[in-house]
């Protein structure tokens, strides 16, 4: 479907007329790696506490940070995917805030230069209908450790397993006008960063999660900012921090958005602060006021060179880049023929498009292929509770089962028995086909003996018949039956239509 083809202004009614809401999102996505960004240490989920912990990580005097070569082409490759500029130059900065879960003091972060700079990604909404959010940039920095205060009413314990790992701080430009389009942009960034293999993007481990800055302004100020590019006809925005869930997200902006408008209307005024959101409550509170920049005191690292990219370096990233959701949906409608729909669906996760096209090598139409992917497969799997990495039925049996339909050999409601059988039990579906004789009968003599049967024993219906032709379904369903549905459709409506429409 088109950009933008219907108007998704999302508004929120007020007592003194509608407001829109504005919203930018920092993404913070653990880049995939086995170490850290500056130590050798690993980055396991679910360590024992303390158990993946260099002395670097641990600041130790003396311990300098190295650079993980990894972690820059994995920034590169991200970088390149969302169309956006990589950088060249680009150089390491300390970010001086507490933290308490952070022993250095500080965080190596990038501040003026960043590795990758302005790009863009378009993103689909639930009706099929795509948007485009501008990438601000995307830069390297590492992450604190983890304060645990429920066990030790005095005592707060630290673990420092992700202290240091290595994140991708992705800014989108303020371009996002709903809630459901912020979730909706999350999704497709998650996408994107899974086909790249850069970021396994699970919220629940903590891989990817968002700082959602929120803010409210009348109709037309929005048009103002576009054109003008001054934050002055906008409203003051708070940051709502760590949102680790596509839900959430919509429920801390919906919330958000209305708790600003409620203060501005009574005459109150917006602080510019950072807030946290309640999932229990599906409240935000405040956290402490917003910093700038310079309340941070950024400066260059001392301990880390700026980091000089060659144009090879670049351009072999860029030459083993995958084919990425938006080019495999295009593909699968321009090449394949499927809907926009049915292509949609099968390429929002990279297991589903390498599931579908695994089975689509069996030699099956596409469109056949694609109605067994998403309609049999995915329902029992959503029935289940199952992810597609974990289904019963591989991609070689669904080609099997689908094959055998293409070809002939086996009607689709046998096909839906064949893939019980398979989900239950397993098995090679050509040979529970073989083996249980439910290969489809063609026969064009055996089927007209129970079609002559059947006429002989209902005169009155067959007689009906070519009056009102829509009664002819009720003599299909009766050969099915008495065939124990292995009869072939095809060949029973023909022989049907000869022996009672003449």
């Amino acid at each position: 479907m088109p950009l933008d083809d219907t108007d998704h202004t999302y508004r929120i009614p007020g007592a003194t007329g509608d407001w829109e809401i504005v919203v930018g999102l920092e993404v913070h996505a653990q880049v995939k790696s086995k170490a850290k960004l500056f130590s050798g240490a690993a980055t396991e989920f679910g360590a024992e506490p303390n158990t993946q912990v260099s002395l670097v990580d641990v600041a130790m005097p003396g311990m300098l940070p190295v650079i993980n070569e990894m972690c820059v082409a994995q920034a590169v490759r991200t970088g390149l995917g969302l169309n956006a500029q990589i950088n060249a130059f680009s150089r390491f900065d300390r970010k001086n805030y507490f933290y308490p879960d952070l022993p250095q003091g500080y965080q190596i972060s990038q501040f003026k230069h960043p590795i990758v700079g302005e790009g863009e990604i378009e993103c689909e909404r639930d009706d099929g209908s795509r948007f485009i959010v501008g990438i601000e940039r995307l830069h390297l920095e590492q992450d604190a450790g983890k304060s645990i205060h429920d066990l030790d009413p005095n005592a707060t314990y630290v673990d420092l397993n992700r202290s240091g790992v290595a994140l991708m701080e992705i800014v989108s430009r303020p371009h996002v006008r709903s809630p459901g389009d912020a979730a909706a942009y999350v999704r497709t960034l998650r996408t994107i960063l899974r086909y790249l293999d850069t970021c396994g993007g699970d919220m629940e481990k903590g891989q990817l999660r968002a700082d959602v800055n929120v803010s409210v302004c009348k109709p037309g100020a929005y048009e103002k900012f576009m054109e003008t590019g001054s934050f002055e006809h906008l409203g003051t925005r708070c940051e709502i921090k760590n949102v680790n869930s596509l839900r959430f997200i919509q429920q801390a902006i919906e919330y958000e958005a209305q708790r600003q408008i409620d203060i501005i209307e009574d005459g109150g005024k917006i602080d510019q602060e950072t807030r946290l959101f309640d999932a229990n409550t599906g409240v935000t509170r405040s956290m402490r006021s917003k910093e700038e920049a310079h309340d941070y005191r950024y400066f260059p690292d001392p301990d880390l060179l700026p980091l000089e990219l060659e144009d090879s370096f670049i351009a072999d990233i860029k030459a083993k880049l995958p084919e990425l959701p938006s080019g495999k949906r295009k593909r699968f409608i321009e090449q394949l023929g499927l809907s926009e729909y049915d292509a949609s669906v099968l390429t929002a996760d990279k297991d589903r498009a390498d599931y579908f096209e695994a089975v689509l090598a069996g030699g099956a139409d596409a469109k056949l292929v694609a109605n067994w992917v998403n309609n049999e497969l995915f329902g029992r799997l959503n029935k289940e509770s199952l992810p597609i990495t974990e289904s019963p039925v591989s991609a070689d049996q669904l080609a099997g089962i689908v094959g055998q339909i293409a070809d002939g050999s086996i009607s689709g409601k046998i096909g839906k028995q064949v893939f019980e059988i398979v989900w239950e039990e397993g098995g090679d579906p050509r040979e529970i086909v073989e083996s249980r004789g439910l290969k489809q009968v063609s026969d064009t003599g055996a089927i007209e003996k129970v079609v002559d049967e059947l006429i002989a024993a209902n005169p009155e219906q067959a007689a009906q018949v070519k009056d009102k032709p829509k009664t002819m379904g009720w003599f299909v369903g009766q050969v099915m039956k008495a065939m124990q549905g292995k009869a072939n459709p095809q060949a029973v409506n023909e022989i049907l239509q000869k022996k009672l429409l003449g």
